[in-house]
């Protein structure tokens, strides 16, 4: 299966909130390219509409808007996405990863196009809160016999130190 790290710029206050997409919602995304708007719920934002931006793939080279496809190309670069020159007018061959969405692909730069009536923030604490107690359960049962093992040593370090106190007190 997919998974991508998608981070959404929030236009209205300057944040940036990252977002771990997997299963299907990450298969919907696969074919997208720089410019398209997508909807929220996709990455469990409900009531959003965000547009691509950008993104890197899995050896972090960029993605270029103007360099359709999928595929990975040396492109002779001068000052732009992907290369900044220190001197004026130096040129060099970069690689840059083509527009479109694909399974090499680890980070998706969103930013968002419409705003829903609750705000970013709130949407992926409720989130956070599902995917939590998931994750207790399993540890929980983990620490029951962990636990169990350790209360009898507990008593029988309390028993002790109660008649090693008797034993000084007589």
């Amino acid at each position: 299966m997919v998974e991508f790290k998608v981070v959404v710029n929030d236009t209205k206050n300057g944040k940036s909130h990252q977002v771990d997409v997997g299963g299907h919602h990450a298969n919907s995304l696969i074919g997208k390219k720089i410019g398209d708007e997508v909807d929220g719920i996709f990455i469990s934002l409900p009531g959003y509409k965000l547009e691509i931006t950008g993104g890197t793939d899995k050896d972090g080279f960029s993605m270029r808007k103007d360099l359709p496809g999928m595929v990975r190309r040396r492109l002779l670069l001068s000052k732009s996405k992907g290369f900044n020159a220190k001197e004026k007018g130096k040129r060099t061959k970069k690689s840059v990863r083509g527009n479109t969405i694909n399974q090499d692909i680890v980070q998706i730069n969103m930013k968002v196009k419409k705003h829903s009536s609750k705000s970013i923030d709130d949407l992926l604490k409720t989130q956070e809160k599902k995917e939590e107690p998931k994750e207790e359960k399993t540890s929980k049962t983990e620490e029951k016999p962990e636990e169990k093992k350790e209360e009898p040593k507990k008593e029988d370090e309390k028993k002790d130190e109660e008649e090693n106190k008797e034993k000084e007190d007589k």
